[in-house]
């Protein structure tokens, strides 16, 4: 079983998620030949496509030295398949993402294979959905040309069936991966919208140029590519800051805002503390499932630490199972709070494995500023005595470190007469 996994990651997933994806996969398929069997193929239109998809190519192949961020990256491709889907039939909205993810699994960076297949079916299925809608209102969708107002109002909308439906797909996908993980991290967030509202003007831009003329794509190129190289260079420095397995800040990076925040905190007198919280006998894990479940119970426990702290919370991965998490603001009361909530919230995580749950708890030391010690390495030593503490008295729980009561003064002797 585990050499099948290792050799299809899809079939280590949960059913449900296996189930959900396939279907995806099925209901592309199933598009494709429907609308391919009722679709009068022209050369203009083929040439459209062609012209399309070589600037698409193009715009990875700019791109493709910059190197692209580990996980889940965003780019501008959607400034070539959305002019498919406006300009020409739907199952031309279908074939383009599958041009461009082989393009991009062959000469970008070979990655699970099934997320690229998913990803494809996903933006087809969106831009199939968007190339029916503008269709069904614009009968020849050389009114863009025209720069009708109606027209252009009509691609717009469709853009935005096109980004409603993708993001829905993917984020089904995604809350049946983790059902832990709220709605509202598989959605849109504030950066997420803006560029998905970039994404959509560029589509609609560069679809009224080539409904104008397909030599207006030497023009629209170089400016699609230059945005799409300073987003990947702006995701490759976010990605140098953080963990690849968990997402969270690396301990390099985390350091960094953690010496900020106590600096801050020593400017205003404000009270702060420090938490390091390790994962019991993940070694365990790790013998007994394999490092791909030991990976899953990290990124499982390190998503459990973003949704139950605070935005201005600083959490990190310090290395191995280790986590460290700074409270800002927080004193001896609410962060032994803080640390009870993780406690109990990952204790009821659980990673599917070999038809089997598999469940860690933590251990977790807390030291607080001013009484702890007042600069991070003071904190982080007596933070990391406490969680030793914790792992001598049994696991699974919290421990604070002991405070060395003040000497006792000793009066002075009265002057003598």
């Amino acid at each position: 079983m585990s050499t099948l996994v290792s050799r299809w990651p899809l079939l280590g997933q949960r059913r449900s998620l296996v189930v959900y994806l396939v279907g995806l996969v099925i209901v592309d398929l199933v598009a494709i030949v429907a609308f391919a069997a009722t679709t009068a193929f022209r050369w203009a239109d083929v040439l459209t496509f062609a012209a399309l998809m070589g600037c698409g190519a193009a715009c990875i192949e700019a791109t493709r030295r910059l190197g692209v961020p580990a996980g889940v990256s965003r780019d501008l491709l959607s400034a070539w398949w959305l002019p498919v889907a406006l300009l020409l039939p739907p199952v031309y909205a279908l074939f383009a993402p599958i041009v461009l993810q082989v393009l991009a699994q062959w000469r970008v960076r070979a990655t699970v294979l099934h997320r690229r297949v998913v990803t494809a079916a996903a933006i087809g299925l969106a831009g199939c959905a968007a190339s029916v809608v503008f269709h069904w209102f614009v009968s020849d969708p050389a009114a863009l040309s025209r720069g009708e107002c109606g027209a252009i109002a009509l691609a717009a909308g469709a853009a935005l069936v096109f980004a409603l439906l993708n993001t829905a797909l993917i984020a089904i996908a995604a809350h049946t991966a983790d059902p832990e993980v709220p709605w509202r991290d598989v959605l849109w967030d504030r950066e997420s919208v803006l560029l998905d509202v970039v994404e959509l003007c560029l589509g609609v831009i560069v679809a009224v140029a080539t409904s104008l003329s397909l030599t207006l794509l030497i023009i629209t190129l170089p400016p699609v590519v230059l945005l799409q190289r300073s987003l990947l260079h702006a995701q490759l420095q976010a990605a140098a800051r953080t963990d690849p397995k968990t997402g969270l800040l690396n301990a390099a990076a985390w350091q960094r805002e953690a010496d900020t925040e106590i600096v801050r905190a020593r400017r205003t007198g404000e009270t702060l503390a420090l938490l390091i919280i390790d994962i019991d006998h993940f070694k365990r894990v790790n013998d007994r499932h394999g490092h791909l479940v030991g990976d899953q119970v990290l990124a499982g426990v390190a998503t459990t630490l973003r949704s139950q702290l605070r935005d201005y919370d600083v959490v990190g991965r310090f290395g191995g199972e280790e986590f460290v998490v700074l409270l800002p603001g927080a004193d001896l009361h609410e962060a032994r709070q803080v640390a009870e909530r993780l406690r109990n919230r990952i204790s009821r995580t659980a990673v599917t494995a070999d038809e089997a749950l598999v469940t860690v708890t933590i251990s977790a030391g807390v030291a607080i500023m001013s009484v702890h010690g007042d600069d991070l390495i003071e904190l982080l030593a007596a933070a990391d005595l406490a969680l030793y503490r914790a792992k001598e008295l049994g696991r699974d729980r919290i421990c604070v470190p002991a405070v060395q009561p003040p000497p006792p003064q000793i009066p002075e002797a009265p002057p003598a007469a």
